[in-house]
């Protein structure tokens, strides 16, 4: 089985980190969100990887290669972004011959028992119960997981269960045709070719899709749901081992666990966390830091930061005041 994930994206809505650094390669509890996808399926024998590649493409490429030389690995090239289901078309000619394949895009951690859609005998698409569909794909399901229908970003949804961006294909063939016809007739929603559109064509022409329900689901495309992601995955970590990883010994600096710290840092007389994810080679000095992210590189001096996303090689100096406050004042700087 080979496993296609869509990197091509801008990530319009977390610039301006976008701007120079691609999305899935923001740390997220200690790694890259590319990684915890990655992670996964390897886990479950799968070795085999094709990634659709775009904007800010050749980081991504050499993160992939340089992370994980023992994987097989191809690249193509999204030159124009036009949605979701050209992006897979775009990976065709890597494809065509597959019995089945699995989709999974590059911005969305995920939580789910895999060996449930690999071992199914049909085709499948992860969802998840959300409280506004509206701005999702969405399946209409019967009583059996059956999925009856699927409509991206209905303005009236009549099904509450979000396609999650992981899916199971077994028609390859039929796939790639839908998607043709959706790109030969130029129908498109919200002005992209959608792949929910070319899946609900598979479905008119019998394909049975199987709902398979996740357990977390987390699309890391705003700031409030990377920080959120972020603060859960820490949660888990520490849970799942049972204590907190050992950190090397910073100068006067109390860390409030959990909290992911990379390599090569250089942090003192400061206190880290809760819920904070350091990248690589960050120098951090008479700080303040609690649930926020922090990317490599960057460098933060006095600074006092909350519900934060600071990007690669940024640099923050803190701001001084002087004040006179008088009898019974209260002074908030949220």
């Amino acid at each position: 089985m080979k496993v296609i994930i869509p990197v091509a994206g801008a990530g319009m809505r977390l610039r301006p980190h976008t701007y120079t650094q691609p999305k899935p390669l923001i740390p997220v509890a200690g790694k890259p969100i590319i990684c915890f996808i990655i992670d996964k399926l390897r886990a479950s024998g799968i070795n085999d990887f094709v990634f659709v590649l775009g904007y800010l493409g050749e980081k991504i490429r050499d993160f992939i290669e340089e992370t994980y030389p023992d994987l097989k690995i191809e690249f193509v090239y999204q030159e124009h972004r036009e949605g979701s289901a050209h992006a897979i078309f775009t990976a065709r000619e890597s494809i065509e011959d597959e019995d089945e394949i699995f989709i999974a895009f590059g911005d969305t951690i995920f939580e789910l028992e895999l060996e449930e859609i690999l071992n199914c005998p049909h085709s499948c698409i992860g969802v998840k119960k959300v409280t506004d569909p509206r701005e999702f794909g969405v399946a209409e399901i019967d009583e059996e997981n059956k999925v009856l229908r699927m409509v991206e970003k209905p303005r009236i949804p009549k099904s509450n269960m979000a396609i999650v961006g992981i899916y199971k294909i077994r028609e390859v063939s039929v796939l790639l045709k839908t998607i043709d016809y959706l790109i030969e007739n130029n129908i498109r929603t919200v002005g992209e070719f959608q792949l929910t559109d070319a899946l609900q064509l598979m479905l008119e022409k019998g394909v049975h899709f199987q709902a398979i329900p996740v357990k977390n689901w987390f699309d890391c495309g705003r700031k409030e749901v990377l920080l959120e992601t972020n603060a859960m995955l820490l949660d888990q970590r520490d849970r799942k081992h049972s204590k907190t990883p050992d950190l090397p010994d910073f100068q006067n600096t109390i860390f409030i666990h959990p909290v992911a710290v990379g390599n090569n840092c250089d942090i003192s007389n400061s206190i880290i966390g809760p819920h904070v994810t350091i990248g690589d080679n960050v120098s951090i000095r008479q700080s303040i830091i609690q649930n926020s992210i922090v990317g490599n590189f960057a460098a933060l001096q006095e600074a006092v930061l909350k519900h934060s996303v600071i990007g690669s090689d940024a640099s923050i100096r803190g701001m001084h005041l002087s004040l006179n406050i008088g009898d019974n004042t209260e002074i908030d700087f949220d």
